[in-house]
């Protein structure tokens, strides 16, 4: 008892050093950065609360809105507000078609995933229900608990390419919302188009990173009045104390040693250090992280909101990613390149390799080909055995079909597994001769 006692004084009298307050800044900083990144998405997104936008066809090269997007689905967005009431979601049946609707709560944690892998793709009905609500649902209504008040809803739907968009305009048309205080005939708002952002605009973490230390707490503590931390936080709640960081209080800047600390972290993530691990033997990283549900791991959530903010579950879909060639040098469209799968990757649902640029985002090119995947007209080696092109140039028709088209600057490569069949690592990107 008295070394607990002699163990946390001293911690107390750390916490008001320099030192101290200099890493409670850093702290503070990272467990605070996804919950202001999901606000700045929130502002940005083209519908009000409660209400669906379904993108009308993959993201174009100029979309800014979501960081290291898609283009194997449709996505179905939605930001709910749950202070007042809870949301009805209503989904059509799919007719087998993969989909799955994605809840994260204010933190960016994942907290239920319906869809075809775990509620089939037949009608159904959910009720999503915000902290401390108490009242009577539909009988038929699958009930959703939130943690939090601030909910996104990020749907996706398998989208065999364009010439598919007609079938998943029709699904995304039964996806429909409703407070529970109109259901089930009351007026059930139009759908807005998912727009993208430009070139020229900011996106949200851009918008992020250029908030003040005091803007950016300032923020964070309006929303977290409205927006409970998880069961597990109260150890960082305490040190957050120690700062006079504090639900309900407006902020004050406790240091320049706590806005110092601060800073290197909001510099940490912009360069997004250690963000998808370490590179394994065949130069791909990720795969193996607790995404969706990080626990305490703070510095986990945070860069995965960076890099890439409503990625999947392990279960949903396994994200793997790679910078560098077999010899570790950096990705580069001023070179040719090739990955030489003998196997696919096993999947129950589908998988895609995307090509990104070096801040995640499309890259134009003439195809508009910004994936390729296992729904695409691939031709296979007389083996069995499968060739992916990437680089600048076309590789001439013979190898069109396979061809990823990468910028001339500097790049990186997504592979997603949806609904993974089983654990795969990714072969080497290999350099190719023209």
């Amino acid at each position: 008892m008295k070394s607990s006692v002699l163990l946390l004084c001293a911690s107390l009298a750390f916490a008001q050093t320099p030192a101290g307050m200099r890493e409670i800044g850093e702290k503070a900083y990272i467990y605070a950065y996804p919950m202001v990144l999901m606000e700045y998405t929130r502002r940005a997104a083209p519908a009000g609360a409660n209400q669906f936008a379904h993108a009308p066809a993959f993201p174009a090269a100029d979309f800014r809105q979501v960081i290291r997007p898609n283009a194997d689905t449709l996505y179905s967005s939605a930001w709910l507000d749950l202070s007042k009431e809870p949301l009805i979601l209503h989904v059509p049946d799919t007719h087998d078609r993969y989909y799955l609707m994605q809840f994260m709560d204010a933190w960016t944690e994942t907290f239920s995933v319906p869809g075809k892998r775990t509620t089939g793709t037949g009608e159904n009905i959910f009720a999503i229900v915000g902290p401390g609500w108490k009242g009577t649902l539909p009988q038929r209504a699958h009930r959703i608990d939130s943690p939090t008040n601030m909910v996104w809803l990020l749907g996706r739907t398998q989208t065999n390419g364009p010439a598919d968009y007609d079938f998943v305009h029709a699904i995304q048309r039964g996806y429909t919302l409703m407070p529970l205080s109109l259901y089930p005939d009351g007026a059930r708002p139009q759908a807005a188009a998912l727009a993208g952002r430009g070139r020229g605009g900011m996106t949200p973490p851009m918008l992020v990173s250029k908030l003040t230390i005091f803007d950016f707490f300032s923020t964070f503590l309006q929303l977290l009045t409205a927006n409970p931390p998880h069961n597990g936080d109260e150890a960082m709640m305490a040190e957050l104390a120690r700062a006079g960081i504090v639900p309900g209080k407006p902020f004050a800047m406790p240091s320049p040693e706590f806005e110092a600390g601060a800073q290197a972290a909001a510099r940490r993530l912009d360069a997004l250090e250690d963000a998808t691990g370490k590179p394994g033997k065949t130069g791909w990283a990720g795969g193996g992280m607790h995404v969706g549900r990080y626990g305490t791991d703070y510095f986990q959530r945070a860069a995965v909101a960076r890099i890439g903010l409503g990625a999947n579950p392990p279960e949903d879909a396994v994200y793997m990613h790679c910078r560098v060639d077999s010899e570790s040098r950096e990705l580069n469209g001023s070179h040719n390149y090739k990955i030489h799968f003998d196997k696919t990757p096993p999947v129950r649902a589908f998988w895609s390799l995307t090509m990104y640029s070096a801040d995640g985002y499309f890259i134009a090119n003439p195809l508009n080909r910004f994936a390729i995947g296992d729904r695409d007209k691939l031709q296979f080696n007389p083996d069995g055995s499968l060739d992916i092109y990437i680089q600048h140039a076309s590789p001439g028709p013979a190898k069109e079909s396979n061809w990823l088209p990468s910028g001339t600057d500097r790049f990186n490569l997504s592979l997603r597994m949806y609904w993974p069949a089983a654990e795969f690592t990714p072969p080497a990107v290999e350099r190719s001769s023209p």
